[in-house]
């Protein structure tokens, strides 16, 4: 079964959100902080299992561009020059599903090792 398609992009830059509508009538509201820190790329993602990198110190970061890539994602282009890995439509949907669980765990990690947002 596929994941529903976006059919409304947003970027709200005062706000620091990006919000994505699907056409399964789901809309998120996705902070660009939490985007960054669960960038799909290699640098985040690590290239293998258990090998994410928990990133901080991303609490102001900011969007400037999104690049439409195919027919199946965009890249985002963060404002600290991280400009790798391209959010699929699959992945901004499965962030934005998780984000009410994702997020108070990724503070939680923070805490527990003592850095900040």
């Amino acid at each position: 079964m596929s994941h529903p398609r976006p059919v409304e992009i947003t970027l709200h830059q005062a706000s620091h959100l990006l919000e994505v509508a699907f056409d399964n009538d789901e809309r998120f509201r996705l902070p660009y902080e939490y985007l960054r820190v669960n960038s799909p790329s290699a640098e985040v993602q690590g290239h293998g299992p258990g090998q994410k990198v928990l990133v901080h110190g991303k609490r102001d970061v900011g969007i400037v561009a999104l690049e439409p890539t195919g027919h199946y994602g965009v890249l985002i282009r963060f404002d600290d020059g991280h400009a790798s890995g391209i959010f699929g439509w699959d992945t901004l949907y499965d962030l934005g599903r998780a984000y009410d669980t994702a997020w108070p765990a990724y503070l939680a990690q923070l805490e527990s090792r003592g850095l900040s947002r």
